[in-house]
């Protein structure tokens, strides 16, 4: 099953994706997707409905983030050596966590704004997990039962704001539209190994990364469980685990995002994303 947002900003509807590809509206149905959508109640419900009876989304509807937004948007860093090593960083022997700011999650096709200062935006192609159940003190062997599903997020940085500002990561993170997730939401049970998904990222139609969830430090399960330790995890909230290399940081020399590049991003079964940049105006 793989669910979708769309139409206008603000007032996204839900949707489904049919066998043909097409949405259909959802919205007769549950009144969005959210950390209500992930009740298993709610989902055998979906499963049982016969999408050819359900209207059909007009091809070309803009779609928004895959899942409303959540209460929580929480980032993995360096979860890839060959990353760590372009950014000049050690492998961490723990997971890095930061925080991503829940009002920048945006549709996977929307515009994206390179904030205002910035000098240095850079790209992600990343992984992200929403997770369906209350997780806390979650251990690794049962962590996947606590995923709803998958989809790509480009975790957008601004690396000035990042690292050469001070203080935590977060400030180079969490501007508005560096958030975008989506196209759609599927459900871990179409996805047979989530370690072992093709990712990349292409810039102005230019290959710049190239990567594989198969080289993940630590894995979709052991994030779980670790984040589970030291907070709570609601349905709906959303984990982006990491980036392979490639980013513009770590080019030599460095490449930054300028107003009208281009990014085509994808990861293989979870779609792809395709945002054009704007400079911040105001």
């Amino acid at each position: 099953m793989k669910l979708v947002r769309y139409g206008a900003e603000g007032a996204e509807k839900p949707g489904i994706i049919d066998a043909d590809g097409g949405i259909r509206d959802l919205s007769g149905h549950v009144a969005d997707i959210n950390g209500n959508t992930f009740s298993p109640t709610t989902l055998a419900r979906l499963a049982a409905i016969d999408l050819k009876s359900l209207p059909l989304v007009p091809a070309g509807t803009r779609l928004g983030s895959c899942v409303a937004r959540p209460g929580n948007f929480i980032a993995v860093g360096l979860n890839y050596a060959d990353h760590a090593a372009e950014s000049n960083m050690p492998i961490p022997e723990q997971p890095i966590l930061f925080n991503k700011a829940p009002n920048c999650v945006q549709g996977p096709n929307d515009v994206i704004l390179i904030p205002k200062g910035s000098r240095k935006a850079d790209w992600e192609v990343e992984l992200a997990i929403v997770i369906g159940k209350t997780a806390l003190y979650v251990d690794e062997k049962d962590a996947l039962d606590y995923v709803a599903g998958y989809c790509v997020c480009n975790d957008v940085s601004e690396r000035e704001f990042q690292t050469e500002r001070g203080g935590q990561w977060m400030k180079g993170k969490g501007s508005p539209t560096f958030g975008p997730l989506g196209p759609w939401l599927v459900m871990k049970d179409e996805i047979k190994d989530v370690q072992n998904l093709s990712m990349w990222l292409d810039l102005n139609g230019k290959r710049v990364q190239t990567g594989n969830t198969k080289t993940m430090i630590f894995g979709v399960a052991h994030i779980v469980h670790y984040i589970s330790q030291f907070m709570q995890l609601d349905p709906g909230d959303v984990i982006t685990t990491g980036t392979p290399p490639g980013v513009g940081m770590g080019m030599k020399p460095q490449v930054f995002l300028k107003a009208g590049d281009r990014m085509d991003v994808g990861i293989e079964g979870l779609g792809e994303q395709h945002q054009v940049t704007e400079a911040w105006k105001g």
